[in-house]
């Protein structure tokens, strides 16, 4: 690959300027897009939005069926005794639970999309494009569908496998098939177009086995799926905080590796090979990362749609830039925001009313993100 020390200053140049390949100027504009995040804006940017995570973090713990003041909030998460011996109890096992749930399960979630729409280059990428989501419906629907049509209810209840362990254990499992198979057909297929499509098509086999399951299944059992698809921060315990914990730091970190190399595919697979990555073996480390994210928080939260799409535009938007050494760590925390803000919501404050998550996140933030955009374009 050659180099060009400088370009010409001066008509006077006795060498005429070469003309830059539209890869190269691709990739300027992707990395470079405005020049303010060089001025030192960057980190106050980051530091703003942990800001606003930390605030609307505490906000999730003190507001809810019953509100807790913020200094009591503080007083337990430091190990103080609160006035009340209850609220030690609301917040330290139930709402710090969910509101580390969401935090994770956004910030994944929101990294995920990030690196399907870069790989695929389509901004309608998300998460679940290659199948991931319905895998892990798939599992649970044989799990708990399957089991009416079977008549072995109590055998399996109390097996443990239609508690909520089962319904994570099936839906790992019907995660990890799906991601196992793409990950497979990603060494074999050129173009990622094609494991797109290839990915697509699986989701559909997918869904419609659980159509066919959802028909033939008893109408008691039909409850218990509806409720996982849904989708809900609310049932992970302390004991697999570590697990789902552990899970998104892998892919987060994973993502912040690949940096550069998904910056590098931003003009193309055909530029990053020019420049000496190794597409193939770069795709599968990309699709592993973000399937393992999707799938772990699909797996204990159910399928949360809108932010895996949403959260990476926004962040693309707000800062002026595609440099996903940027975008990485601020698609984190924005996706974690986002989750926390939809888990807020779906608790109605001040009832004992909860919403389906999965609802609040696209009911509100659909509406708000064209507004946005609409008046972004003006």
């Amino acid at each position: 690959m050659s180099t060009e020390s400088s370009s010409p200053s001066s008509p006077s140049s006795p060498s005429s300027p070469v003309p830059a390949s539209p890869h190269a100027s691709a990739l300027a504009s992707a990395s470079q897009a405005h020049p303010w995040p060089r001025l030192g804006l960057r980190p106050v940017t980051l530091a703003g939005l942990l800001v606003v995570l930390v605030g609307v973090f505490l906000l999730s713990l003190a507001i809810g069926s019953v509100n807790i003041p913020f200094r009591a909030v503080v007083t337990i998460l430091l190990g103080g005794e609160p006035e009340r011996a209850t609220w030690s109890a609301i917040v330290m096992k139930f709402r710090l639970p969910k509101a580390l749930t969401a935090t994770l399960a956004g910030a994944a979630l929101s990294v995920s999309g990030l690196q399907m729409q870069t790989l695929f280059r389509n901004p309608l990428a998300d998460p679940f494009v290659l199948g991931i989501s319905s895998g892990a419906s798939l599992g649970v629907a044989l799990v708990v569908l399957s089991v009416g049509m079977s008549g072995s209810a109590a055998l399996l209840s109390v097996a443990g496998w239609l508690s909520n362990v089962g319904l994570v254990v099936a839906a790992s499992l019907g995660a990890g098939v799906v991601m196992g198979a793409v990950l497979v057909l990603a060494q074999y297929v050129r173009h990622s177009v094609t494991l797109l499509i290839v990915g697509l098509m699986i989701g559909y086999l997918a869904n419609a086995i659980v159509s066919l399951l959802i028909y033939f299944s008893a109408v008691e059992r039909l409850q218990a799926y509806i409720s996982w698809s849904f989708g809900s921060f609310g049932g992970v315990t302390w004991q697999r905080m570590p697990v789902l914990a552990s899970t998104v730091i892998v892919g987060v970190g994973l993502a912040l590796v690949l940096s550069k190399t998904l910056n590098a595919l931003l003009p193309g697979e055909t530029y990053a090979s020019s420049m000496g990555v190794r597409v193939r073996l770069a795709r599968f480390w990309i699709i592993a990362g973000s399937a393992v994210l999707a799938g772990g928080v699909t797996a204990f939260c159910g399928p949360i749609a809108f932010l895996g799409i949403a959260v990476p535009h926004f962040c693309r938007s707000l800062l002026n830039t595609s440099d996903h050494r940027i975008l990485v760590p601020s698609v984190t925390l924005m996706g974690a925001i986002c989750a926390l803000l939809a888990d807020l919501v779906a608790q109605w404050p001040g009832s004992e009313t909860v919403l389906p998550v999965n609802t609040i996140t696209s009911l509100l933030g659909a509406p708000w993100w064209c507004g946005y955009s609409c008046g972004g374009a003006r």
